[in-house]
């Protein structure tokens, strides 16, 4: 062995050698390499084979990273090629595992062979040699997905690291998806499938496979279901006319067959069934004209007579006349005999007629007798149809207008007690018009009041929902009704078609109404609904009820991404005859850019199924604000509104309360974060069920953007005194599913974080309260509060009772009194000119985005009057409305401020 200066040395010359110019007689004694080093991976620690062959070569030596091998590291193989006879040499050497990783992150392993022959030496090509790897964790797994039938899916996939590369193959339910024996599905070149057009086979769990040499990995399971929205039938034909003579029906059908909706897709939108007046023409019966004379007689000694089957003809399916159209008789036998007794008869009836006036004139004692009773008849005939004329008039008067509403001011202010007088409240006013002291004899005592004075309003509270008003004599009553509000809800169970109504008295709220309208609301919910004047037919009388459903109770069924934005509302009884649209207000919990959402109205049919309708579609019209919702419909029944998102920038509005138990004699706190609907029905009913576990508020309620990311929301509490509290939490956070949070479902979703002091004596707790769905993009929350000191229930602290009634009939229900309305409506509901009518009102009470929805109505001032109504009922400005209507210029609707003084 060769010292290492005279290796160098030898290697120096070799390398000069194989640079320098040679003859071309040479160039074939120089080595060329049979096998050259290929890049190698190395796979866990099994080391790899590089190897090197070359002719002629009398030496061959690796090099690595411009370091030689050693000379004990080759494994060398001489072997003569009987063809030529010429010398080959094979060398081979391994690689190990932490040869590689002594420079690893600082440039690539490599090596190379050398081969030295008698007149030069060559070089192979270099050997990247590399260590194999898979990671665990995709870069990006697929997420499920529900689409529309011959919808393009796209499923993304991004593979985990690795070296080398890892290979990506796509299974539907374990079964490995080849896009050459099946055109419908592409795979990119980053890895993503595409399936062209969802077919209903292509429902199923979908996992992307990442492959190397090292490892095979798995994503989790993405589920695409494909579901098919129903579509209609063709319109069977008419079928016959109902009524066989006269006015009927006639009715067609169409099925949601085409196709059937599948996997949860949307119903068909629109009516199964149309009927269509008809009129059926009747059968005529024939008749029989009369005889006509008998004929003379003729030579056969007969005589005969006919009639005709015209009077009328038979038609349209009517029968023939039944009978003979010809007699004939014989003239010596038959004739003559009916001929005398046809003598005898006449005889005999002028005979009763003469008999008839003499004892006529011997009792009445002359023409003048007869004549005074003749004429006492006719005054008693008149005298009775006055009285049934008289009769009629009071029963309609008494129908269109109760018996307790006759006094006028009922019309133009809220109700007061004859003879007494309110209390003066401070700076009031209000609208109004002078009275026409000419319609009412009827003295009326007591100061115009503001329609908000709670004191005597016309309060309707309880009340007979379903049982028949005996004999017309039910009224409407100045107050409330004592009657007991769990027995009218108990009655109205029992209903065929209210069995599905809940049992609950908190939340449910009646009341009785006639044409003058009213209101009903539930307290602490944001729910109500407004019956406005002229709703109700004159005449008529309704029960009316208002009830929010609990949602574990009803399954309202969601359409693909479809989520629930609101409660589900109650009111009925359906089936009611309404003239005008009432409105029922509602909250809703999306947020404030409509263009993110696609927002549909559902409504329960008679048969329990859920009907999809548009926010525009008729007989609805709904008005969404930034947190409230106006439902205009002419038909009462159940409603939800639910929305799909149209992109993931879409956002529920979520509202974060948190509570901890009011007295605390343990070592052990206990928070619970409610993540819940930012509507108040779903926030009184956690107070309620707060207030009977004993909890207490801890913190004002936080309102939460919850986006359609897919994306599960996270909850942490940080930043506690290490030296006084400590989590009981082994996790770093807490996770709500994003489903359970988005289908809006699930009631009384919540987090407990369980904390320990280390002292009784510590009562001061201060933190920081984490929320976010991704990570660097959320919301944080200091609390800072003493556990000892407050110890107020939850209901005395923030869950206020609402103060006003329930149910309001009547003026009393409404801040417009109603002959100001009326002159309102004469006012603006004609088209002027210069624009001065309800189009300018619109605009002025900044309802100008709804003119089309006006202008459909009869009297658009009304629905607009309606619709302030409802928008301002606790915090109306009646004199902003007066104001505004001064400056359209109406002054013949004679609207002006007035003080309680000046009144």
């Amino acid at each position: 062995r060769r010292g290492k200066g005279g290796e160098r040395g030898r290697r120096e010359c070799s390398e000069h050698a194989a640079t320098a110019t040679l003859p071309a007689s040479f160039s074939d004694l120089l080595p060329h390499f049979l096998v050259e080093p290929e890049d190698e991976f190395i796979v866990k620690n099994k080391p790899v084979t590089l190897s090197c062959r070359s002719t002629p070569a009398t030496q061959i030596y690796f090099k690595c990273n411009g370091e030689w091998v050693h000379q004990d590291d080759h494994l060398i193989e001489r072997t003569i090629d009987p063809a030529t006879g010429t010398q080959i040499m094979q060398v081979t050497i391994d690689i190990t595992r932490q040869q590689v990783e002594k420079i690893f992150g600082l440039d690539e392993y490599w090596c190379q062979c050398v081969a030295w022959s008698t007149t030069g030496t060559q070089k192979s090509q270099k050997a990247y040699i590399r260590i194999a790897y898979l990671r665990k964790n995709f870069e990006e797994e697929p997420q499920g997905k529900e689409v529309a039938l011959d919808q393009e899916v796209l499923l993304r996939c991004h593979p985990p690291e690795g070296v080398p590369q890892a290979e990506v193959e796509w299974q539907r339910n374990e079964d490995v998806i080849d896009p050459a024996s099946d055109p419908n599905f592409f795979i990119t070149a980053d890895h993503n499938l595409v399936i062209k057009k969802a077919r209903l086979a292509d429902t199923g769990n979908y996992t992307c496979v990442a492959k190397n040499i090292v490892a095979r990995r798995k994503s989790t399971s993405a589920t695409v279901l494909v579901y098919v929205n129903g579509g209609w039938s063709t319109w069977t034909t008419w079928s016959s006319c109902s009524a066989v003579c006269g006015r009927g029906w006639q009715k067609r059908s169409r099925s949601c067959t085409n196709p059937t909706p599948l996997n949860g897709g949307t119903s068909c939108e629109g009516q199964s069934v149309q009927k269509s007046a008809c009129v059926a023409t009747c059968p005529v019966d024939g008749g029989w004209s009369e005889w006509s004379k008998w004929s003379a007689c003729g030579a056969d000694c007969s005589t005969w007579r006919s009639r005709e089957c015209t009077q009328p003809s038979p038609g349209t399916g009517g029968k023939d006349c039944q009978g003979l159209d010809l007699q004939s008789l014989n003239c010596t036998s038959d004739y003559g005999f009916a001929y005398y007794n046809s003598a005898r008869w006449q005889r005999n009836i002028l005979k009763s007629i003469n008999d008839l006036k003499t004892t006529l004139w011997s009792s009445v004692g002359g023409a003048e007798d007869v004549a005074l009773y003749v004429g006492m008849v006719a005054v008693a005939l008149c005298l009775t149809l006055l009285l049934i004329v008289v009769v009629l008039v009071y029963r309609r008067k008494k129908e269109g207008l109760d018996a307790d509403v006759t006094d006028s001011s009922i019309l133009t202010t809220g109700f007061q007690p004859m003879g007494i007088k309110p209390s003066k409240p401070e700076n009031s006013h209000l609208l109004t018009i002078q009275p026409d002291l000419t319609t009412t004899t009827t003295s009326y005592q007591g100061t115009l009041r503001s329609r908000h004075d709670t004191t005597g309003k016309f309060s309707m509270t309880n009340g007979p929902l379903l049982d028949p008003l005996p004999n017309g004599s039910h009224t409407m009553h100045n107050g409330k009704l004592n009657s007991d509000p769990a027995e009218f809800v108990s009655r109205l169970s029992t209903q065929s078609y209210f069995k599905t109504l809940p049992r609950d008295v908190a939340n449910t709220s009646y009341g009785t109404f006639n044409f003058l309208g009213g209101r009903l609301t539930i307290p602490n919910t944001g729910i109500s609904l407004l019956i406005p004047p002229e709703a109700i037919p004159r005449g008529k009388i309704y029960e009316i009820y208002l009830t929010v459903q609990r949602k574990e109770d009803l399954r309202l069924p969601l359409a693909g991404c479809q989520t629930l934005l609101s409660p589900v509302v109650s009111c009925g009884p359906p089936g009611v005859v309404l003239s005008r649209p009432v409105i029922l207000s509602m909250d809703h919990c999306s947020d404030a850019c409509l263009d993110n959402w696609a927002v549909r109205l559902k409504k329960q049919n008679y048969e329990g199924t859920w009907e999809v309708s548009t926010l525009v579609s008729e007989p609805y019209y709904c008005q969404l604000e930034a947190e409230t919702c106006r439902l205009f419909s002419e038909q009462l029944g159940t409603f939800a509104l639910v929305g799909e998102s149209l992109h993931m920038g879409a956002a529920k509005r979520l509202r974060l309360v948190l509570f901890s138990d009011a007295y605390c004699s343990t070592l052990e706190y206990n928070i619970r974060v409610y993540c819940m609907d930012d509507t108040q029905d779903v926030f009184k009913e956690v107070m309620q069920m707060e207030r009977q576990l004993g909890g207490r508020l801890i913190d004002e309620p936080h309102v939460l953007l919850f986006k359609d990311s897919y994306h599960n929301l996270r909850l942490s509490i940080h930043d506690m005194p290490q030296a006084h509290w400590r989590s009981k939490l082994l996790a770093g956070y807490q996770e709500i599913p994003f489903y359970h949070i988005w289908n809006g479902s699930q009631r009384y979703l919540h987090c407990t974080f369980t904390l320990e002091r280390l002292s009784l004596s510590t009562c001061e707790l201060t933190c920081q309260l984490c929320v976010w769905q991704v990570e660097g993009e959320g919301q944080s929350f200091g609390l800072d509060f003493n556990i000892a000191k407050d110890t107020r229930a939850v209901d005395s602290e923030f869950l206020l009772m609402d103060s006003n009634a329930t149910a309001l009939a009547g003026p009393s229900a409404f801040q417009i009194p109603y002959l100001i309305r009326q002159k309102i409506c004469g006012s603006l509901d004609a088209p002027c000119p210069n624009g001065a009518d309800w189009r300018m009102l619109a605009q002025r009470l900044k309802l100008e985005r709804h003119m089309i929805f006006f202008a459909s109505k009869a009297s658009p001032t009304s629905v607009i009057l309606d619709l302030w109504e409802a928008q301002h009922f606790h915090s109306g400005n009646i004199n902003q409305l007066a104001t505004v209507m001064a400056d359209i210029g109406k002054q013949e609707a004679m609207i002006f401020l007035v003080s309680d003084g000046e009144c």
